[in-house]
């Protein structure tokens, strides 16, 4: 069996509390007014070099967004077996209505999205589907867009190299459930897209980050997927899920304004990425990053690839989430923009380190509160030993 497997007997143990507790105390938006300038070289006192430097974020990357010449595809062939870890059970699963239209293969599909209307319900038949496929039309509160697919339905980007497998452009109330993503430079991306889940894909073989959340996309919630195989083009660019734009990127893709991309969620997810499983950009705020099971067992790429989580905005909830293998630590904050990454909460979580020589959680930025009810073996849970 190849990396994922040394997962399984921890999750076994855990699984049953990550979606247990209490409920959450409202997340108070801390956002600065303003505020974009970068912040001394230092960050705090004290820390190993390597918190110290910049993260590796600041270097602009290709982002090659292109409709696919069908004989410019390249076949699929699958790099790493899947994590060996169920997706957790948890709160808030929808299901797909009965199907407004059936689609079985690529045109079908791509014309679907191009003349769905409020209510759509599109179900893919089993099948790979060539393609970069995109959604431009918005659904409603009470008539969202759905797409259901089973696992054996496959869209494929057609290469790792370029292009969007799926691409929610502009776009409100859409429901992504059931099928599977692969072969593309994204997996799934979202511009200024709301109000829209993401649930129970499988996204893999993926040349940079497999889904992102950015461009002023609020208040979207991206659960129960599993996500693998991420960084082939790039290692140090396989984010699992990618919230919001890094501030050297902000006049490429956000308009030269700070990416308010808020209020998202990311939920009951398994994760195992060539960089962070979920990375939080400055000027994002609000969300919450729960019940997910993090393998950091395929970080590499850059020496900033060395935790789970890099949380970089501000009032976010970070909690109930089972992570293993890091080359580092498990959580970390940093300020890459003047008045962020400050205001967050980590509590719950169980942090395996295996002796990384790392932290539980690394609070590089400051004035965030970590719970004493973080559970770590391997390690301590911060670097001057202390939690409320």
């Amino acid at each position: 069996m190849l990396v994922g497997a040394a997962l399984t007997i921890v999750v076994v143990v855990l699984l049953r509390g990550l979606f247990g507790g209490g409920s959450e105390p409202p997340v108070e938006d801390i956002r600065p007014v303003g505020g974009n300038t970068r912040p001394p070289a230092a960050m705090d006192d004290g820390s190993q070099d390597s918190q110290n430097a910049q993260p590796d974020d600041g270097e602009k990357y290709e982002d090659q967004d292109a409709a696919l010449d069908g004989d410019d595809a390249v076949p699929f062939v699958p790099t790493q077996d899947p994590p060996a870890v169920p997706v957790p059970e948890g709160p808030g699963k929808i299901d797909c209505p009965e199907a407004t239209v059936t689609v079985g293969d690529a045109a079908g599909l791509t014309e679907a999205l191009k003349t769905a209307e409020p209510g759509a319900v599109i179900a893919l038949d089993p099948g790979v589907y060539v393609g970069r496929f995109v959604a431009t039309v918005s659904g409603t509160a009470s008539e969202p867009i759905f797409v259901c697919g089973p696992p054996d339905a496959v869209l494929d980007g057609g290469g790792v190299k370029k292009g969007y497998a799926f691409h929610l452009n502009q776009v409100s109330h859409w429901r992504l459930i059931g099928f599977d993503v692969r072969n593309g430079q994204k997996g799934v991306m979202a511009d200024q897209t709301s109000h829209t889940i993401v649930q129970g894909l499988t996204v893999h073989d993926i040349g940079d980050e497999a889904i992102h959340l950015r461009n002023f996309s609020s208040d979207n919630t991206v659960q129960y997927n599993t996500v693998y195989a991420t960084g082939l083009r790039r290692e140090k660019f396989g984010e699992g899920v990618y919230l919001g734009t890094a501030e050297s990127n902000w006049a490429s893709f956000s308009g030269g304004k700070m990416d308010r991309s808020d209020r998202n969620v990311v939920r009951g997810n398994v994760i195992r990425a060539t960089a962070e499983a979920v990375d939080v950009k400055e000027g994002t705020s609000g969300g919450r990053i729960v019940g997910n099971v993090f393998d950091g067992s395929a970080l590499g790429g850059s020496k900033h690839n060395d935790s789970w989580v890099d949380v970089k905005g501000n009032g976010y909830v970070i909690e109930r989430n089972t992570g293993s293998g890091t080359s580092e630590d498990g959580f970390q904050t940093h300020r890459i923009v003047d008045g962020w990454g400050t205001g967050n909460v980590f509590r719950a979580n169980v942090i395996d380190l295996g002796g990384s020589g790392g932290y539980g959680v690394n609070d590089t930025a400051g004035g965030n509160t970590i719970s004493c009810d973080n559970k770590v073996t391997g390690g301590a849970l911060t670097k001057k030993g202390g939690c409320s």
